[in-house]
């Protein structure tokens, strides 16, 4: 992810995919969480990256069926 979040802990990666996600920059949120995860597969990132995919794969088959 580059040098800016070089030795970040797994919960500055959580806290700032919050960040990403709530600017709306999901790829990024999601790429912090993965992240955070890597570091601490305990991590409340888990969560938060298993409901953001959910969002981002969210279908729903009656839209598109009248």
């Amino acid at each position: 992810m580059g040098d800016t979040f070089k030795d970040m802990s797994s919960e500055e990666y959580y806290i700032k995919g919050n960040e990403y996600r709530q600017q709306g920059n999901w790829q990024m949120a999601l790429e912090c969480y993965a992240e955070a995860i890597e570091l601490d597969p305990d991590s409340p990132a888990v969560h938060a990256k298993q409901m953001l995919e959910n969002i981002v794969n969210y279908y729903c088959k009656d839209f598109y069926n009248p």
